[in-house]
């Protein structure tokens, strides 16, 4: 076989064992000279334990790694950079006290002579940035960054090593659509120059835009490789799961004429121009639309977190428009943030320690003086931790050192440490597996069913369509389509994403 027909990466009969873990059995994969090839797979499938061994982090139990037809042995991570593999991992690296053009370069500085050019490094910086089209100040810190921009630095960084194999893992996880949209012609730019390209998601719809061909992981063992082009989300649910897409999605029964719990009326806050709703108790309402629609920020203007400028919002009949956001959650509101990392937990307390924050209002935990009651307070938190599916294991550990879908599940935990009437959901599932989705929608269900009223803020179309009893459709900061029962099917929500709402500017 000829040097240019052999793939640029092939791993063959990779495996790796950790002390009791077997985290990869036998996994083959090759990408081929611009190739996208996406690794789709749950939290604990092996997908990261794989690009780790081909990023040089860690050195495989069995099997073997040819670049280019050649058999590579990586001992560290700068080996396999040395062999022009570039990664950029779900976990930030940049150092918060230098700015954007020195975190670039850090490691391989430009220099004129024996010293630092550093006039050079922001120039080389820009004009990087601005081939991506990421509107970026070079000369900002690192720690004043977005978790967006350092997202996109991140990718710079990967980019600027002329890397023969890019390795992205979850890369628009922080990213709105337009910086998505971004990313895609850049990678579609570095595949057609011959880079192939490594992509870690769980956004199935991504797939079809990017990838030639999806390699699925389940239990550290490769399932299939299949092309993008024409494969369903059923049957790629399947593959990763081993069970159909009616088994993820339950049945919620809904609550018929529920009372209104929550209504908002002529609602004026950022983005938000003149919303009526109504949140009623035993009903999934669904709120879908693009980034920037205003499904979101309606919610936090109603809880306070944004000022509204003009209208009401009522709780059980009682006004609390303008009420500190502390005394809507103290009256029966529970909300989940969108990003559990800044604004949902405290990453550095354990997971019980970030439950038992929910329970500090409850007199059977906190006496008169203020005491709390650490025998009652363990009893409480190890009881939510198992409705959420928390392992007793894990309840005394960093929230930090937990997986992704470990810290949502303490996340929802949270919401059950007091009785509420209204749960609302801002992204209730981002960056968590299947398996985990399962969990939560469970509680979601459990949750409507006894009664509460349940707000589903989602960018997951499928997710948010299957869930919801009745779904609004947010365009241009106005509710564009109310729907409900069969008409709640994805080319009409689509529509209604587009649609010219009245007064739209």
């Amino acid at each position: 076989m000829s040097g240019a027909a052999l793939p640029l990466v092939q791993m063959t009969g990779i495996s790796k064992e950790f002390p009791g873990v077997r985290a990869l059995s036998g996994v083959h994969l090759t990408v081929e000279r611009g190739e996208v090839h996406v690794l789709f797979g749950e939290n604990g499938a092996g997908k990261s334990t794989l690009i780790s061994i081909l990023s040089g982090v860690y050195r495989p139990s069995a099997g073997s790694i040819s670049i280019d037809g050649e058999e590579v042995h990586f001992h560290s991570v700068h080996d396999a950079t040395d062999a022009g593999i570039g990664t950029v991992f779900q976990e930030f690296s940049l150092v918060p006290t230098l700015t954007v053009f020195e975190n670039l370069y850090l490691g391989r500085e430009l220099k004129r002579g024996p010293f630092i050019d550093r006039r050079a490094m922001v120039a080389g910086a820009r004009k990087l940035f601005e081939d991506l089209d990421f509107d970026i100040d070079v000369h900002r810190p690192a720690s004043s960054l977005s978790r967006a921009q350092q997202q996109m630095v991140e990718i710079a960084k990967a980019f600027l090593s002329n890397a023969r194999v890019l390795i992205l893992d979850e890369p628009t996880a922080s990213l709105t659509e337009r910086e998505t949209e971004k990313l895609f012609s850049f990678i579609a730019k570095a595949s057609a120059a011959g880079v192939g390209i490594i992509y870690i998601s769980h956004r199935i719809h991504e797939f079809e835009k990017i990838a030639d061909r999806i390699s699925v992981l389940r239990d550290g063992r490769l399932i299939a490789t299949v092309p993008a082009k024409g494969i369903s989300e059923n049957k790629l649910i399947e593959l990763m799961t081993g069970r159909s897409i009616d088994m993820i999605y339950p049945k919620i029964d809904r609550q018929p004429d529920g009372p209104a719990v929550m209504t908002l009326r002529g609602i004026h806050t950022a983005g938000v121009h003149g919303v009526d709703l109504e949140v009623r108790a035993g009903e999934v309402l669904g709120v879908a639309g693009l980034v920037g629609s205003g499904k979101s920020r309606i919610w936090r203007g109603a809880l306070g977190l944004q000022p509204i400028t003009a209208g009401t919002v009522s709780l059980k009949s009682r006004d609390v428009t303008h009420q500190p956001t502390g005394h809507l959650l103290r009256s029966g509101v529970f909300f989940l943030p969108s990003d559990r990392k800044s604004d949902g937990l405290q990453m550095t307390a354990t997971a019980r320690e970030n439950i038992e924050l929910s329970l500090l209002d409850r007199p059977d935990v906190v006496g008169r003086m203020g005491i709390v009651s650490s025998r009652r307070s363990r009893s409480l938190t190890d009881s939510i931790g198992e409705k959420v599916g928390v392992a007793k294991g894990a309840m005394d550990r960093a929230v930090s050192k937990l997986s992704g879908g470990n810290q949502q599940k303490v996340l929802f935990g949270k919401g059950f440490g007091e009785p509420r009437d209204v749960y609302i959901l801002d992204e209730p599932t981002v960056g968590v597996d299947m398996s985990t989705r399962v969990a939560l929608y469970q509680l979601i269900k459990e949750i409507a069913e006894a009664g509460k009223a349940v707000v589903v803020i989602s960018s997951d179309l499928a997710e948010v369509m299957n869930l919801a009893h009745r779904l609004v459709v947010f365009a241009k900061g106005r509710i564009s389509a109310e729907l409900s029962n069969a008409e709640i099917c994805e080319e009409t929500v689509l529509k209604y994403f587009f649609a010219q709402t009245e007064g739209s500017a």
